[in-house]
């Protein structure tokens, strides 16, 4: 985690939480339009464009006294991850669990690249899931992406 990220992490996150959401990820990286320091928050009821407001209202002006870029510019932005964003808390696998997800690998397993099925367990190192044809345990070691399975 870059510097940044730290920095914010440390005095961003508390305001956030405190603030009755989730800190998702934050992210800095360089744009079409400069550099951007993302938040990305959740709830349980979902995000919503006032949510996102309200949030930048509150840290803009922390992170205005803390500095954390040194003064080199950056666009503040506040977002949701989204409904099919990866899965990498315990908190995102709780919530999906006995849900539908998609498994790929950083290199292929058994001949495939990727696997769905259904969330029925998870610890620190592994997960289990069920597939069509059996329950299967994977490490974490091994899965490059984890996804939620979003059907319309």
């Amino acid at each position: 985690m870059s510097k940044i990220k730290e920095i914010c992490e440390e005095k961003i996150k508390p305001i956030i939480e405190n603030s009755g959401y989730e800190l998702v990820d934050i992210t800095y990286q360089k744009e079409s339009n400069g550099m951007n320091l993302t938040f990305y928050i959740d709830n349980d009821k979902g995000i919503t464009i006032d949510d996102c407001e309200k949030i930048n209202k509150l840290i803009d002006p922390v992170l205005e006294n803390l500095n954390p870029t040194n003064d080199r510019p950056y666009i503040l932005c506040v977002s949701s991850p989204g409904i099919d964003r990866p899965l990498k808390s315990e908190r995102d696998f709780q919530r999906n669990l006995n849900k539908e997800i998609e498994i790929s690998f950083f290199k292929k397993q058994d001949g495939v690249k990727s696997l769905k099925g259904k969330l029925i367990s998870f610890n620190e190192n592994e997960i289990e899931i069920e597939t069509e044809k059996q329950n299967i345990i994977l490490n974490k070691s091994i899965i490059a992406h984890i996804v939620p399975v979003i059907e319309f």
